[in-house]
């Protein structure tokens, strides 16, 4: 539980804030800029773009993550400018949204 609390804290902030996180994900290091967290199926996902870091795809860009499998999350003191083209275009139908990046 202390780690999904944390974890949900500082998602949700760095959402309000526009901040970049850097975290460990299916083996890899990851930067990405958070722009949805929510529930999807049933399960707490974040919806990323990923900036940098590795990725088992190849492929930077949109990602959609289950937050339960997110390792080592920090806030980076970068910030990025928000929503990348319309919303509509990358952002999904979610169960419940917890916050959004505007």
């Amino acid at each position: 539980m202390g780690h999904q609390s944390a974890c949900d804290t500082s998602l949700r902030f760095a959402i309000a804030n526009k901040r970049l996180v850097c975290f460990y994900y299916n083996e890899k290091w990851r930067i990405a800029e958070p722009h949805d967290y929510g529930v999807k199926n049933g399960t707490a996902k974040l919806l990323v773009y990923q900036v940098r870091g590795e990725s088992t795809s190849l492929v930077r860009g949109w990602k959609l993550l289950d937050v339960a499998r997110i390792e080592q999350l920090a806030i980076l003191e970068d910030t990025f400018r928000g929503t990348r083209g319309r919303p509509e275009q990358h952002h999904m139908q979610w169960d419940e949204v917890f916050v959004r990046v505007e």
